[in-house]
């Protein structure tokens, strides 16, 4: 580590910029927001500069000195106690990094950071709570990226959870003598509905929950809370944010089969990962015993994460679980995810309604039950609609075949997506008739999900992601 990240208090200290272009604004703006006392010396001086000394909040901070010439020897460094050389004079940069060197005055140079010794970060400001980045001047663009998906991540009423958090700080340490009592229940606090509830500006009921949870604390009786999270059909990228917060926040994750490598690995160090995926005719562990396993892990004190692929509520088996959590008195928050119907289509371009195609799209389960596969075939053969089969590779050849017998043409366009958003996927396309024979040709494995309908044919058109089409339409 190169350079120390270090937080310094500017209010009411001076400093002095040299440049007036945008690259001397853009420093300036953070300087005065930390209440710095800011002179800018150069020939020329851009307009926001001029706005911001003439405006009502910082012209009491902020002085403009335009000089004509300017040397680094005759400049007031040593009253300053940080200086930023902005100008477009490289060599005058050099010049004043070297003499508040011998000064021992903190200097920032713009355009050659090495040169100084102090970084201005990129800053993502969420008062009281500010977040620096830099990355030693060797790529601003990577930390320009990085600082917009942090900015998209950190709540923007962050700062009501810190007061909330600092008025019931005292309270937490008079009532509850143990430090890792405490740092359990803000453990559980901070990463449950409280946060939430804070967001909305619902302190009431954020109080309300702490004062329960505090009792739950005194009695030895803290439990923790159920984060039933949709992992999505694959791609991390596709998690929302809430997804992503809580997956962070987790002692123990209850994973299924269809959530991905990549979002396993987001997952803390230390949390305990139990399997409890299934596919047909193999239940790694029954459906009663997870629907326990929640209950007790949340009694035992901790933050419960059940990850399931797509969407827990569309064929995830989500509504049993949380009903014994609400049976049970635990707490739990349910996250959706992307459907694999929707995920899916999109990435393999096919559009699951569309004017002139499609006016209405079916999920249904393909899974068979004693080789069959149980379905309304009557109306699903209806025209004008997509039908989107989830589980139904091993029913293939019956779900076409009924689908024909009941008058869905032979040659309607139907599709099997492999593994689906991931660098993987595998699309093939063909129609009612001829898919069944292709998949069987070409070895394709689960998961994976059928698309059936006239929209089917755009897929040539639009596919975008990184596969190639397979099959004939």
């Amino acid at each position: 580590m190169e350079y120390f990240p270090l937080f310094l208090k500017l209010s009411g200290r001076s400093c002095l910029v040299i440049g007036g272009g945008n690259i001397a604004s853009r420093k300036v703006s953070w300087l005065l927001k930390s209440g710095a006392r800011v002179h800018v010396m150069a020939p020329e001086i851009n307009d926001s500069l001029k706005q911001w000394a003439t405006s009502a909040d910082y012209s009491q901070q902020l002085s403009l000195e335009i000089r004509s010439t300017i040397s680094a020897d005759e400049l007031p460094l040593k009253e300053q106690f940080l200086v930023v050389a902005a100008s477009s004079d490289r060599q005058l940069n050099r010049h004043i990094a070297e003499q508040c060197e011998v000064l021992g005055v903190h200097c920032n140079v713009a355009s050659r950071t090495s040169l100084g010794d102090t970084i201005l970060p990129s800053i993502i400001d969420r008062s009281p709570v500010v977040l620096a980045l830099h990355s030693g001047a060797k790529s601003p663009t990577v930390t320009r990226f990085l600082k917009r998906q942090l900015e998209a991540f950190v709540p923007r009423k962050i700062s009501a959870l810190v007061s909330w958090a600092e008025h019931w700080r005292k309270t937490v340490k008079q009532r509850l003598p143990s430090e890792s009592v405490r740092q359990r229940l803000w453990d559980r606090v901070l990463s449950g509905m409280v946060a939430e509830h804070l967001y909305d500006g619902q302190s009431s009921s954020a109080d309300s929950i702490m004062e329960q949870h505090l009792e739950e604390a005194e009695s030895g009786q803290l439990w923790g809370e159920v984060f039933l999270v949709g992992a999505g059909p694959g791609d991390p990228e596709l998690l929302t944010l809430k997804a992503l917060r809580l997956i962070q926040q987790a002692d123990v994750v209850l994973y299924d089969r269809l959530v991905s490598d990549p979002i396993l690995a987001l997952l803390p160090p230390n949390c305990e990962r139990i399997y409890v995926g299934k596919k047909q005719a193999d239940h790694a562990v029954p459906q009663v015993e997870i629907n326990q396993r929640l209950v007790d892990l949340a009694q035992e004190g901790r933050n419960v994460l059940r990850l399931k692929g797509g969407d827990p509520f569309i064929f995830g088996r989500g509504g049993e679980e949380i009903e014994l959590l609400a049976d049970s008195g635990v707490s739990f928050q349910v996250v959706p995810g992307i459907t694999a119907a929707s995920g899916c289509a999109s990435y393999a371009g096919i559009p699951l309604t569309h004017r002139d195609h499609s006016q209405s799209v079916r999920f249904i389960t393909g899974h068979l039950k004693s080789n069959q596969v149980n379905l309304d075939w009557p109306e699903l053969a209806t025209p004008n609609q997509t039908l989107v089969f989830y589980m139904g590779l091993s029913g293939l050849t019956e779900i076409c075949r009924s689908l024909i017998e009941y008058g869905r043409g032979e040659q309607t366009p139907a599709a099997i997506v492999e593994k689906g958003t991931t660098p993987q996927q595998r699309v093939i396309t063909g129609t009612l008739a001829t898919l069944p024979d292709l998949v069987a040709s070409k070895s394709v494995s689960a998961p994976t999900l059928l698309i059936v309908g006239e929209v089917v044919q755009l897929q040539f058109q639009l596919a975008w992601f990184n596969q190639t089409p397979e099959g004939l339409a």
